[in-house]
């Protein structure tokens, strides 16, 4: 079949309609003639490939991966585009979320970009945590789209240097589901593997504990802890939440999913000694405590934001950075409960944090300021960071 593509939808699709029918295309653009294959049909819709490029746009690019494409890798999603083409890509996917989700005003959103951040390799090379999927043989690879075929690879593009030149795909991994491998600021990869996907992971080789360095400060965190896979997006992120917040000496902060620490240091140095911060994450492996330890002014609190939000009281300030399933409509209401001046909201899925943002709403809260950074290159995700201010505060 032959279709016309129009704009692009979200989780790397691009929408085609031919005869009343919606399709959501893969490795297509927005203008584009292409020949579509379906591969799997819903009651309203169906989601299919392009295969054949007929009239190309002229962001079109030959992807730099031999493993990019239909019925190849699931991994990237943009890579047969320019940079710059997959970040205006994602700024249109964003401002649609929230528009049309969140009820966000779009005048409020005009001029939003998805910000390239500062890396040698452009957008190859970034990604510092991979995860191998493993077959009945031993054999890594990664998976093709939607579908538990493994793609069999000698390298990834957008994998750090340090990984491509591992031997982790090199290795038969008998038995195993999975196997990762997490380059830090350490002079060794950590490897870990998983006998299945909901298992968890047994460490191999290499540090247990991995670093990971921010300016003058250092995280330690389990090989399996949470950090952002972008070497850029750290620093980037904190920089942008502390410009948003402006937060005062004295002042009251949590730092929701606090992960490793990141922002709870951060607000700690800039509230000061008669301030305070209280960072709240459930994963051990995150050692948010341990991370927060030489400051006076800051402690963490290990367990589920949902269950400990409401017991925390009033605060002044919030950093809230949630999984991609986004905080959800308890942890809103809790926030609206302790009626924090400001709520620096960073998120990895533009969805949640539209949904989210219409529970705030209902709170009093609204959307003063928005950034968004192309933190995962060649791919359909991109981070938010969104900064909410209480109405007639």
């Amino acid at each position: 079949m032959i279709v016309t593509v129009e704009d692009v939808a979200a989780g790397g699709h691009c929408v085609a309609r031919v005869d009343g029918e919606v399709y959501f295309v893969r490795h297509a653009l927005p203008g584009e003639t292409v020949r579509i294959e379906v591969n799997e049909r819903k009651k309203r819709f169906a989601f299919a490939d392009a295969v054949e490029v007929i009239e190309a746009s002229p962001d079109r690019v030959e992807p730099p991966c031999p493993y990019a494409g239909p019925g190849k890798c699931g991994g990237c999603d943009f890579q047969h585009a320019k940079p710059e083409a997959q970040r205006r890509l994602k700024a249109r996917v964003l401002t649609d979320q929230l528009t049309r989700i969140g009820g966000v005003d779009p005048a409020k959103l005009e001029g939003v970009e998805v910000e390239e951040l500062p890396w040698d390799e452009g957008a190859l090379g970034w990604r510092t945590r991979m995860q191998y999927a493993v077959d009945d043989a031993g054999r890594p690879g990664l998976r093709v789209h939607k579908s538990h075929d493994l793609v069999h690879i000698d390298r990834c593009a957008i994998a750090t240097e340090r990984i491509r030149e591992s031997d982790i795909l090199a290795e038969t991994w008998d038995g195993m589901g999975a196997v990762g491998v997490v380059d830090s600021n350490d002079d060794e990869l950590a490897v870990y593997t998983q006998l299945r996907r909901t298992a968890r992971p047994h460490h191999k080789r290499g540090p247990k504990l991995v670093h990971q360095n921010v300016g003058d400060a250092e995280f330690e965190i389990g090989f399996d802890g949470f950090w952002q896979v972008h070497p850029a997006a750290a620093p980037a992120f904190l920089a942008c939440a502390l410009e948003f917040l402006n937060p005062q000496e004295g002042e009251s902060a949590w730092d929701l999913y606090a992960g490793a620490g990141l922002f709870a240091t951060g607000l700690a140095a800039a509230v000061g000694d008669t301030g305070r911060v209280v960072a709240v994450e459930n994963a051990p492996s995150s050692r948010t405590a341990a991370n927060l330890a030489s400051w006076k002014n800051a402690g963490a609190i290990e367990g589920d934001v949902a269950a400990i939000a409401p017991d925390l009281g009033s605060v002044d300030l919030v950093v809230l950075d949630p999984p991609r399933s986004g905080a959800g409509p308890e942890v809103v209401v809790a926030l609206g409960e302790a009626r924090p001046r400001a709520i620096c909201y960073i998120a990895c899925d533009a969805g949640a944090l539209a949904r989210d943002a219409k529970d705030l709403a209902i709170e009093g809260y609204e959307l003063t300021r928005i950034r968004a950074f192309d933190a995962f290159p060649m791919t359909q995700h991109f981070e938010t960071i969104a900064l909410f201010e209480l109405v007639d505060y």
